[in-house]
Parts: structure tokens; C-alpha cells; sequence
């Protein structure tokens, strides 16, 4: 098995909701990419970056862990400020990085997003997902973690290079504040809410493959509250959450068992029956008219029927969180404003501590 930083010129690049794959598109020039130590040329050897059409899936990947600290418990050691002394420059060190790898690939920002999610949702934000075991045993290596790209791994990498590469900052900064730090950028790049981070995480040692559980596309409201309630979310909080969708596609697998379906709208149905009928396996749709840019238009797809996913859908099909949608799809400044909120509060699952933790001199490698 490939690691999850080499790119295959023919691996698909969409996404789909929790971690599941989606269906290729045209392939496009590659930009070479390269690792930072030794050991990472062993583990990565052919360490390249497709380079794809924009649209990807920004996804929350909902998992329940007994391991988990809930956020209260860890908001006070976090704080915008931590490296002020010790690395000043550190948020103009990587956005700079971002956007360099916003130029080397269309897809970095949106898959490093991505990647966060998936990391604070398993082992709490603890940059764990980054951690390449010799014996296999790690979470990117969970069948539900495959379809994560290797462009949103480099842009951490390359982020922690670039913070490294400063004297003042050199060894200092975790990987874990680093992939917080990148997810804003994702967001704020994308003409997305600019907000503050919370910072102070220390990166975990431990990275299991049966550490990661994900719901399927087809939970009910039911199931999908009780996954966030495990993560400590309330139902408006999760409905907010997964505006992320407005940023991102989905193959044809995971939403073609919805066509037909009365609540799906019957031009969408129609489009998405030709689309699946022609190309089953690599066909694919996005979730909202404008899939590269961070707004409210997915959950006013959400109204007219034209939800992707069961998921997705039963947010305004059941009455519980319709107002939810309601709201967000009228007033994008409320959307942005409990995105930020509920992202924030996301970044404080789990965070570890010095005790609990380290500051690793690579991602890939506890030390």
C-alpha cells in the first residue's frame, strides 16, 4: 500500500462524506514535491503530487473515542497567543506556505481541511493521522482514511518545513497547531471567515488503524446526532459543521442508491441518472454550484431537493434541523459565524499536553 504521500497519476481525487472515495477526473501535469528527511524518502519513495480540477470534499469525519477529551476540558491551556515569544512570525510563515501550495495544486488547501477534520475526530488534534508506522498500524492506513490526498499532507509538510526552516521558530511549533493553522487558511483562502486559532496542542505518539470508526452517508438525524454528541456537539453545531460540503464533490457510489428518491429534486435526478449511467464508477457531481468557494449555497441546495447524500438531505427533511438549514441558507453571516464557533471548538478535542505529548521534529515520525 502506497503511503499517503505518494500520488498515483491515476488515483481518484473527490472525496466523498467520512472518509470514502470518490471518482476520478482528468489528469493533469504533476508537480514534484519532495520529502524532509531520509526516512521519509523511504516511506514515501515516489513522493509526487497530482495536480487536479478544482472541487474536493471538505468534510467532517464523525468518530466516537472513548480517548477523547471533551473540549471543555482543554480550552484553557489553548490560547491565539501561545508562540508569541517564541515564534512571532508563525500565522505569516504559513499562510505564505499555503498559498505556495495553493499554486503548486488546486486541491492543497481544501484536502489539508479536510485532514484536519479527520485527525481531530479519531485521536482527538493530535496530528496523529500524519504518523507512518514501520509494522502498517497507523490511521491513514483504515480503509475509511484512503481516500484522503496527498496534496493536503504535503501542505502540513511543507508548512512545518517552512516554520522549521526559521531559527526563532525552528522545532517549536507542533505539527498538531500547524494542521489548525493550515485548516484556517483552507478556509479563509477559499473566501471563507478569517478567525482566530486557538493554539498550544503538543502532537500525540500513537497512531492505530482500529482507531478510526466513521458513520455511512446514510445515517438518520438520530445516528448522526449521536456520533457528534460523542465528540461533544450539539445538532445545530453539527448542521454547521458540515457546511463544509460547500466545498467538494461526490462520486457516483456513494449517492446513485438516492436517485429516484421522492425527496430528491427531479432534475438533479434526471442529471445525475445520466451522469452515473454513462460512467458509474468514475462519474461525479459536486454537492453545490459553486464546489471551490467556502458559502452558504449547499445548504440552499439543501432546500430545493438537491442534497447528494442521505446525510446531507436529512438535514431538511427532518423538521428537527430544517430551521438550522433554514437560517444558514438565508443568512451566510450566521452560517460564518457558527462555522467558526463550531470548528473552534472542534480544534480542542483531545489537544494533548506536555505531559501527554511532544513536539515532533517530523509529522510522519513521533520522535
Amino acid at each position: 500500500m502506497q503511503p499517503p504521500f505518494h500520488s498515483d497519476s491515476n488515483a481518484p481525487f473527490f472525496f466523498i462524506a467520512f472518509g470514502q472515495p470518490l471518482g476520478r477526473t482528468k489528469k493533469l501535469p504533476t508537480a514534484s514535491c519532495h520529502a524532509l528527511s531520509r526516512r521519509d524518502r523511504q516511506a514515501a519513495p515516489s513522493y509526487h503530487s497530482s495536480m487536479a480540477s478544482l472541487g474536493l470534499v471538505l468534510l467532517v469525519a464523525v468518530v466516537v473515542s472513548a480517548a477523547l477529551m471533551p473540549p471543555s476540558a482543554v480550552a484553557q491551556q489553548l490560547t491565539p497567543d501561545y508562540y508569541a515569544s517564541t515564534c512571532p512570525n508563525l500565522e505569516a510563515i504559513v499562510r505564505r506556505s499555503v498559498q505556495q501550495s495553493m499554486v503548486q495544486s488546486q486541491i492543497a488547501a481544501p484536502a489539508a481541511l479536510r485532514l484536519f477534520f479527520h485527525d481531530c475526530a479519531v485521536m482527538g488534534c493530535d496530528a496523529s493521522i500524519m504518523i507512518v508506522n514501520s509494522n502498517g498500524d497507523d490511521e491513514w492506513r483504515n480503509t475509511a482514511n484512503q481516500s484522503l490526498k496527498p496534496e493536503g499532507f504535503q501542505a502540513i509538510l511543507s508548512a512545518k518545513a517552512a516554520v522549521d526552516s526559521n531559527q526563532q521558530c525552528q522545532y517549536k511549533v507542533s505539527c498538531a497547531d500547524i494542521m489548525a493553522l493550515v485548516a484556517r487558511e483552507a478556509v479563509f483562502l477559499s473566501g471563507g471567515p478569517y478567525y482566530q486559532v486557538e493554539l498550544g496542542r503538543f502532537d500525540g505518539r500513537v497512531s492505530t488503524r482500529d482507531s478510526v470508526r466513521l458513520p455511512s452517508v446514510n445515517f438518520t438525524l438520530d445516528q448522526l446526532n449521536a456520533f457528534f454528541s460523542g465528540l461533544g456537539f450539539s445538532q445545530n453545531e453539527m448542521v454547521a459543521l458540515l457546511g463544509a460540503h460547500t466545498l467538494g464533490a461526490a462520486d457516483c457510489p456513494f449517492f446513485q442508491y438516492r436517485i429516484g428518491d421522492p425527496s430528491m429534486d427531479p432534475s438533479l435526478a434526471s442529471q445525475l441518472r445520466g451522469t452515473c449511467g454513462s460512467n458509474p464508477s468514475g462519474g461525479f457531481a459536486f454537492f453545490d454550484p459553486s464546489p471551490v468557494r467556502f458559502d452558504n449555497a449547499f445548504y440552499r441546495n439543501l432546500q430545493g431537493g438537491r442534497g447528494l447524500l442521505g446525510t446531507d438531505q436529512v438535514l431538511y427533511s427532518d423538521q428537527r434541523s430544517r430551521s438550522a438549514v433554514d437560517s444558514y441558507a438565508s443568512n451566510q453571516g450566521a452560517f460564518f459565524t457558527d462555522f467558526v464557533a463550531a470548528i473552534t471548538k472542534l480544534g480542542r478535542i483531545g489537544a494533548k499536553t506536555a505531559a501527554t505529548g511532544e513536539i515532533r521534529r517530523v509529522c510522519n515520525f513521533p520522535n
